[in-house]
């Protein structure tokens, strides 16, 4: 192992010396310190009784070979870590508000608030938070405390999965953070109020599977509607259900939350992004959906949170059996130029991971062809589109030039002046639930009803105004606000996001 020759050998040089301590903070010392797991006998990283205490876990860090492959990466790599330590650790999307949902969460997301002042940061501090909670929840179910045991334990999961974000390689610590993230999550399973199913379903090459989890509703008889969640670039399998008061179980309906080819544990797995083979994903989860014996083979949807939105459109496109499709928070915008060179550059080097190429240049050529235009025409089920006015990732205009594309029926919840993550303007605070509306979209969907094609323009003070399609600029705030339509709270607030769900 690498971290064993930096530790035993004699550097040759000064730059020797950098690699080797960088390998070494990469593997051994992470290991060590997601080692502090507790609990007798859970986990073969458990220290043994007595022995000196390991050392604090180091920052994983990426290879360099990854880090130099983005050159707005490493040219603006002082300035992210700048900004991190005035903005904080949400500097480019909210990756601490989901973490308030979930029993004793919001704790931990002001602790890392304080403790994350640089990207390297990031990794490490979220592992030692889940760490802690999970030796926590080894305590606790121990003692028997069941439902005390199910919630930490569905905390340690995604504070793993936390820190496996910014890790854009199959490192060593990738690897041990996704395997404590799925053994915390089994746990969880394991004593949660409702029956989850682990998934595995065969795609591409012998032996390649697509992981996810099957939340079917409590108390649940017969066969029951289904919606499969598609999560953004940077969520997981692991939010695609709440763990108390989730929209769709509330409403009787299950949830398959499942990681399709780039996302998460597919790119471990090597099942990268291609430009089509969601179409084929779409093709093989929805036969396999519909062969549950608990899954209305009939009554199956979509939900699909950023770029969600534009994987959830292709799969849309390849099957005339859905139910519907609700999406939120855009990112329909044709080559994503504004999300790649205006925002963060975490997101294209994110990105880049998950279609496993090589370099800047091979992605940038993927990209000239990255358009939902010929696909979006072959929707036919019922399609929403929940989205910010104020987008900063993907601009509402590519997302109402994406709706004139759709011939079948359409709807668009655009909320006044919010940001991406459909958050930070009087709109949503005063406005309608996005969760509750897309539940209840469902529901009628479900149901049969039928649905009138309409933009509705949700105002600060949480009016909604109705248009048709043909005249969505009337939407648009400073034409909305000439017509009368000034609402009735038009306080600023501190934009903010929130997590995706």
């Amino acid at each position: 192992m690498n971290s064993e020759k930096g530790l035993t050998s004699a550097p040759n040089s000064a730059k020797n010396n950098l690699l080797q301590r960088r390998d070494f903070l990469s593997g051994a010392a992470t290991l060590a310190g997601v080692s502090l797991v507790g609990g007798a006998g859970s986990s073969p990283l458990e220290p043994v009784a007595n022995a000196a205490p390991p050392p604090e876990p180091a920052p994983p860090s990426m290879t360099p070979t990854v880090e130099r492959k983005l050159a707005r990466w490493q040219d603006q790599r002082w300035l992210l870590d700048a900004v991190i330590a005035t903005v904080g650790p949400e500097w480019d999307q909210g990756r601490l508000g989901g973490l308030a949902g979930i029993p004793g969460g919001a704790a931990d997301a002001a602790s890392l608030r304080a403790r994350i002042h640089k990207f390297n940061d990031i990794s490490r501090e979220f592992a030692r938070s889940a760490v802690r909670r999970e030796r926590e929840a080894r305590q606790l179910e121990k003692d028997g405390r069941t439902v005390a045991a199910r919630e930490t334990y569905f905390l340690a999961a995604h504070l793993y999965a936390g820190a496996q974000w910014p890790i854009f390689e199959n490192t060593p610590d990738n690897l041990l953070l996704n395997d404590k993230k799925n053994e915390c999550y089994a746990k969880y399973i394991q004593f949660a109020d409702h029956e989850i199913r682990r998934v595995e379903i065969p795609f591409g090459a012998p032996g390649k599977t697509l992981p996810g989890y099957l939340h079917l509703p409590p108390n649940h008889t017969g066969r029951v509607p289904c919606v499969w969640s598609i999560s953004g670039l940077d969520s997981n399998k692991e939010g695609g259900a709440a763990i108390y008061g989730d929209g769709l179980r509330e409403r009787g309906i299950a949830t398959l939350a499942l990681e399709g080819p780039g996302q998460n544990e597919c790119s471990i797995r090597g099942i990268h992004l291609t430009q089509t083979n969601w179409d084929d994903a779409g093709k093989v989860v929805l036969d396999w959906l519909r062969s549950q014996k608990e899954i209305d083979p009939d009554k199956i949807a979509l939900r699909g949170a950023s770029l969600g939105t534009y994987l959830g459109t292709r799969v849309a496109s390849v099957d005339s059996r859905l139910k519907g499709a609700a999406l939120q928070a855009m990112a329909l915008e044709p080559t994503m130029f504004t999300a790649f060179h205006m925002g963060s550059p975490s997101f294209k080097l994110r990105f880049l991971y998950y279609t496993g190429l090589e370099n800047e240049a091979e992605l940038d050529k993927f990209l000239e062809s990255w358009t939902l235009r010929g696909i979006a025409e072959k929707v036919k089920c019922p399609y929403l589109i929940v989205g910010g006015e104020d987008d900063q990732l993907s601009p509402v205009e590519y997302g109402l030039q994406h709706m004139d594309m759709i011939t079948a029926p359409k709807q668009m919840l655009l909320y006044e002046g919010a940001l991406h993550s459909v958050s930070g303007a009087p709109s949503a605070t005063n406005g309608p639930s996005t969760g509750s509306f897309v539940s209840d979209w469902f529901v009628d969907r479900f149901a049969g009803k039928s649905m009138q094609s309409k933009l509705m323009k949700v105002d600060a003070g949480g009016q909604i105004h109705e248009f048709k399609f043909e005249e969505s600029r009337k939407a648009l705030s400073v034409a909305l606000l000439l017509q009368g339509g000034e609402g009735r709270n038009t306080t600023p607030e501190k934009p903010q996001q929130v997590q995706e769900p």
